[in-house]
């Protein structure tokens, strides 16, 4: 993975550098990465971006995962008494997904840890990123727009206005500056 660009003197930048297109030292550090992680392609696309920064600055990326805690109201009706999985099954099968995630994509970058939360995603996000002191957060967002924005609310929107620090969204299907690993785009492809 390398970010790639040209300074205005035409000099070739990559990621690993530690200075702006000016060859000046950069007027910012990153020690922590917040990812949220879906198990989309659009969240492993912003954790390839996570990664790169992460090298560039040696900064620690913390993933999060959200199961989604979902309240139904007394008067909707009746539910079945039991739904095919449970609160604590869905967190364990995360966090197992997740080491998995970590063994294929983050073995070779030394610092990184996960968490798997139960909650409104957004909130345990925004949580998250204040309890783990995160300089960055890096979040994918899958463009809805219309009915199905307003029916699910967008999760990078709400991670935007209340995060305590700055906000990375990375866009489905737009062009990218990050370089996807080999095992990225073989997923993709296949």
């Amino acid at each position: 993975m390398i970010i790639k660009g040209t300074n205005r003197a035409g000099k070739a930048v990559e990621s690993g550098s530690t200075e702006d297109v000016m060859g000046k030292p950069l007027p910012f550090a990153l020690q922590r990465i917040l990812v949220p992680v879906d198990f989309s392609t659009a969240s492993k696309e912003a954790l390839q971006y996570a990664l790169t920064f992460s090298s560039a600055f040696g900064a620690e990326v913390v993933l999060v995962h959200v199961v989604q805690v979902f309240a139904v109201p007394p008067d909707l009706g009746y539910l079945a008494p039991e739904l095919p999985m449970s609160q604590q099954d869905l967190i364990e099968s995360a966090q197992v997904e997740l080491r998995k995630l970590c063994d294929r994509e983050m073995a070779p970058y030394g610092r990184w840890q996960v968490s798997v939360r139960a909650g409104v995603a957004w909130q345990e996000i925004v949580t998250a990123a204040r309890e783990s002191d995160a300089d960055l957060i890096i979040i994918a967002t899958q463009g809805h727009t219309g009915l199905k924005h307003v029916l699910l609310g967008s999760v990078a929107e709400c991670v935007v206005r209340h995060a305590p620090c700055p906000v990375l969204v990375v866009r489905e299907r737009e062009r990218d500056f990050v370089q996807p690993s080999d095992s990225v785009q073989e997923r993709a492809m296949g």
